[in-house]
């Protein structure tokens, strides 16, 4: 009885150099048309960028405060079991939040209207 044995199986070592230029340089930025990025003049810190923000637009920080306090005390009066207060120190800082969105979508298109 003849053994059967597996056929050959032919290996293809040879490997093809890539012709033309590489599609994508990874130790470099890629190349965007049509956008040129500004240099950075310095970093700053988080308080100065904080003032900077703050006097862009000086709701936001007010709505967030307005947001937290509105918590803290809910959080106290439900704590305290004054269930009346505490359901509309909740109805003010929904009303507080939505200040706050609000002052940000007015800060984002004040900011895009500026750059035209």
């Amino acid at each position: 009885m003849a053994a059967a044995t597996p056929p050959a199986v032919s290996e293809q070592t040879s490997q093809t150099s890539p012709s033309g230029p590489v599609p994508f340089d990874f130790s470099q930025p890629p190349v965007i048309e049509g956008f040129n990025p500004l240099p950075r003049v310095k970093d700053e810190t988080f308080k100065e960028k904080f003032i900077r923000k703050t006097k862009e637009n000086p709701f936001v920080p007010i709505g967030c405060l307005g947001t937290a306090g509105m918590l803290m005390y809910g959080l106290r009066a439900f704590h305290q079991g004054k269930t009346r207060q505490s359901q509309l120190l909740m109805r003010g800082r929904i009303f507080a939040q939505g200040f706050t969105v609000v002052a940000i979508i007015v800060g984002c298109i004040s900011t895009a209207l500026k750059a035209k």
